[in-house]
């Protein structure tokens, strides 16, 4: 009974230890909250040119592959004006709240 329970004890803190891997380093969800109102819900609202778009869009490791390769995904233009801690934070904020997150949500 000790050793599966130790084992499941084990197969938790690797799942923990392999989400927050997957995290943003150094991004503060608050900030890219709004950051992601100001800068990109412009095109990324219902009636925008870039389609809808929230953080239940996607799951935590769509939005960490997207942010990996933002310059081939994304308009340059539209993120020229962007630091890489701007698109830090947005990243945290889109993976804290994604589809598959704990808290899933929309932008509103």
């Amino acid at each position: 009974m000790k050793t599966s329970l130790k084992s499941l004890l084990a197969l938790a803190l690797i799942a923990v230890f392999a989400t927050s891997v997957l995290a943003a380093d150094g991004g503060n969800p608050r900030k890219g909250k709004h950051l992601y109102k100001k800068s990109c819900k412009t095109c990324h609202s219902a009636g925008g040119e870039g389609g809808e778009l929230t953080p239940m869009t996607k799951t935590m490791s769509q939005w960490d592959r997207f942010f990996k390769k933002i310059e081939k995904k994304h308009d340059a233009a539209a993120i020229e004006n962007l630091s890489e801690q701007d698109l830090l934070d947005i990243n945290q904020f889109l993976f804290d709240f994604a589809a598959d997150s704990d808290q899933p949500a929309t932008c509103g």
